[in-house]
């Protein structure tokens, strides 16, 4: 994942709701990609759409929903996996043919749909672990908008709005690369690397660089003298459990309970709406 956004939209309308960019990812996005989407796109005509344009995705499934189970893949006491037919054949509901995937956390069932129906292309558990990369869009809107201030409008005009939107996310951009070169300094993993300290830590080095000390942000953020200003998370416990990569998990012998956990690294392709 770049964590970079492909495409930044604009609405003037701040209740505008999410179905009013699926035009705008149907013309985006190309064939033989999975996105990820939350449940604001929960609507059967854009799936419909995506089908047909051979885009696959992952979304949660709606509380309450009417299935109709088609086939069982695996039916275990932490998880089923299963092919649905939902809607209601109706112009706004036409019925659609989906994966419901619910794996069970401790006493917490967690459902996903998917468009992806085969289990040997796309494992119950990796949709899972996918869903739970979702969450990166999340973390960049928390940075944009706690860290780098698009909390705060500067103006009230569209243009000034537009600009101070469209430079927020380009420095956005410029610190998650500086982010990724450090990464690559010190052979870590990019989500070793706190982007909010590299933010801080640029006034330190706007001070070393001033005093002839430092040229390079990439090699002054990875000097070993350096450390103290807390670019490198601290690492967290170790995680027992593995990530399930068998399309039918119940036929395997001593599987162990799943609970979500980061991954390696996983192509997608991420549409951030702002």
């Amino acid at each position: 994942m770049t964590r970079l956004p492909i495409e930044i939209w604009f609405q003037e309308n701040p209740r505008a709701s999410d179905t009013k960019i699926e035009d705008n990812i149907l013309n985006l996005v190309t064939s033989n990609t999975l996105l990820l989407l939350d449940r604001g796109f929960y609507h059967f005509n854009f799936w419909l759409q995506l089908i047909e344009n051979k885009i696959d995705f992952i979304t949660r499934l709606k509380k309450g929903a009417s299935i109709q189970v088609k086939q069982v893949f695996t039916d275990s006491y932490a998880l089923k996996d299963r092919l649905i037919r939902l809607g209601s054949g109706t112009k706004k509901t036409p019925f659609i043919t989906l994966r419901l995937v619910e794996i069970r956390s401790g006493k917490t069932w967690h459902s996903y749909l998917t468009s992806v129906l085969e289990p040997t292309v796309l494992p119950p558990y990796v949709v899972a672990d996918l869903y739970q990369k979702r969450w990166r869009i999340e973390d960049a809107f928390n940075t944009v908008k706690r860290l780098l201030g698009l909390s705060y409008l500067w103006t009230g005009s569209i243009n000034g709005i537009k600009l101070q939107i469209w430079g927020t996310w380009l420095f956005y951009s410029i610190l998650v690369d500086l982010g990724d070169a450090v990464a690559d300094e010190l052979s870590l993993p990019f989500d070793r690397i706190s982007l909010e300290m590299i933010y801080r830590g640029l006034y330190h080095f706007y001070v070393a660089h001033q005093k002839g000390k430092a040229t390079n942000p990439i090699k002054y953020f990875a000097a070993s003298e350096n450390q103290d200003l807390g670019i490198v998370k601290r690492k967290r416990k170790k995680e027992t459990a593995r990530l399930i990569v068998a399309p039918f998990p119940e036929k395997q012998r001593g599987t162990p309970e799943f609970f979500f956990q980061t991954s390696s690294k996983t192509l997608l392709t991420t549409v951030i709406q702002a």
